[in-house]
């Protein structure tokens, strides 16, 4: 099932207040700081993507090669 709506702008909205979190750190903090604030970003991101690729691989149907092309097709049906 992919992400509601609601969830997504939530997940976007924490993605803006970390970004200016991690201007903030970037000039105030230890390195290690910045690196967990920039750590949470790319999982963030990593999260939506993720989410859309596994709901595109669930909706494929048998045979359908569809968005990733020749990707799943068995050498076999050559």
């Amino acid at each position: 099932m992919a992400l509601t709506e609601q969830v997504e702008v939530s997940l976007r909205d924490a993605q803006s207040h970390l970004k200016n979190a991690l201007a903030f750190s970037a000039r105030n903090e230890k390195p290690y700081v910045s690196k967990h604030i920039a750590n949470m970003l790319a999982d963030i991101d990593n999260l939506i993507d993720a989410t859309e690729l596994i709901e595109k691989l669930n909706e494929r149907q048998d045979g359908d090669s569809g968005f990733f092309g020749n990707y799943f097709k068995d050498d076999r049906d050559s």
